[in-house]
């Protein structure tokens, strides 16, 4: 097991950024368990993104969803990322249909390359990211429908942001998730501009979800958000234009964020005190 979560951190810091900072004022044992899904995350987007071809990605990622199958039916299983996450699925009570449509989401990947409507994207955003948000509530113990919906809101909020973020960088790979009806309508930078309008409005929501919860969960919520809005931000400062190029959220600014989350949270609970 030391060796799987081993493994597990080690993806974790090298492809969240902020798991570094942010797990740092986060209980140990819930940070384990974070650790844990993130690594699953990347290691589901590197079934599908880093394969050779699309016909090795679809492969890659059949055989990642048998095991992970496996692993819900009560399997042994080989992979470190998945021996590691057994025990938080036990201890958290994790469903299998999260992990179950974030590969999904990665198989559509591999045959969809285009969205023309918001109900299209809508639909694939639900697939993957709003199982992120809804994967991470149930590990803090937090569950209900109105929780979950505002969750939702917030996880495809943020994709949206990372969408806008990559336009130059998913062209390469032939992919886009600007909608073509805005790009018809008004050009690409008034896409992306869209893109982060809706990204905004969705965003909004994780201040309702924040109210509802409290400590470490209410911090890592605060975070998402300010994530999402920063690189909004950013997009707007260089004029939408990330087809030219990829704007980017310094480590001051990163930094900055977990302060004003911590700060918040720490007034919060001085008002309560009070």
């Amino acid at each position: 097991m030391m060796q799987a979560d081993a493994y597990c951190r080690d993806l974790a810091i090298r492809h969240y950024e902020n798991f570094s900072v942010a797990s740092r004022l986060v209980p140990g044992p819930l940070r384990v368990d974070l650790m844990r899904f993130y690594a699953f995350c990347r290691t589901t987007d590197d079934c599908g993104d880093e394969s050779p071809s699309r016909e090795a990605a679809l492969e890659h990622l059949r055989q990642w969803r048998a095991e992970t199958e496996a692993l819900f039916a009560g399997g042994e299983p080989a992979h470190p990322v998945l021996i590691a996450l057994r025990e938080t699925i036990a201890k958290r009570g994790l469903d299998a249909q999260p992990f179950l449509d974030l590969i999904a989401a990665n198989v559509q990947d591999q045959t969809v390359s285009s969205y023309s409507t918001w109900p299209e994207l809508q639909a694939y955003c639900m697939l993957s990211a709003a199982p992120v948000g809804r994967v991470v509530l149930k590990i803090f113990g937090l569950d209900g429908a109105s929780a979950r919906k505002l969750s939702d809101d917030v996880c495809i909020g943020l994709q949206l942001a990372n969408h806008a973020q990559d336009v130059s960088r998913d062209a390469k790979i032939g992919r886009s998730y600007l909608l073509r009806e805005d790009i018809e309508e008004r050009g690409t930078r008034g896409a992306v501009q869209a893109l982060v309008e809706r990204a905004r409005s969705l965003l909004a929501s994780g201040e309702t979800l924040e109210q509802m919860t409290r400590g470490a969960l209410r911090l890592q919520l605060s975070l998402y958000r300010l994530g999402g809005l920063a690189i909004c931000d950013r997009i707007e400062q260089i004029g939408f234009r990330t087809d030219v190029r990829r704007p980017s959220v310094s480590k001051a600014t990163k930094v900055a964020l977990v302060v004003r989350a911590a700060f918040a949270l720490a007034h919060r609970n001085g008002k309560k005190a009070c």
